[in-house]
């Protein structure tokens, strides 16, 4: 079975190497949503009879390793210098430091990998984390999935 949660922020970044507006500070209306898979739990009695997991256990682990934490941040990219000196003389501004580009690809590879690790902690194996797909725009998204090895 396979359930998704929604769960939305909003974020500044750049994209300093871009040839377009997309090299201008500028923020999006984020959209994340996290697909896990797992067996329906069918114990009699326990809350979660019926269910994968609880959505709101979903949102409250995003929340706490993910979306409060990047929510009303700005993103950039390490090698953004000139940004990141500018963010650092701004009193305590929430800033989100990031070894790649703060494209929509890179950010859903990276909620993948943060995500999958604050699962595996919480659930071991009795869930596992498909996809992450993250809206940079209504229009414009990225999918992170599940790599086979």
């Amino acid at each position: 079975m396979l359930i998704t949660r929604r769960l939305e922020f909003d974020a500044g970044h750049r994209i300093s190497t871009h040839n377009s507006q997309c090299r201008h500070l500028h923020g999006h209306r984020y959209v994340v949503e996290i697909t896990l898979s797992g067996n329906i739990i069918s114990d009699e009695g326990v809350p979660e009879q019926g269910m994968v997991m609880d959505f709101s256990e979903i949102k409250r682990i995003a929340k706490d390793v993910l979306v409060d934490k990047w929510d009303h941040a700005f993103l950039v990219y390490a090698g953004d210098t000139p940004v990141i000196e500018f963010l650092q003389s701004l009193k305590d501004h929430k800033t989100v430091i990031l070894d790649t580009q703060p494209t929509a690809e890179n950010l859903a590879i990276k909620a993948f990998h943060i995500l999958d690790l604050a699962f595996q902690d919480t659930y071991g194996n009795r869930l596992t984390l498909e996809q992450v797909r993250l809206y940079e725009t209504p229009n414009c998204w990225a999918d992170a999935k599940k790599r086979i090895y």
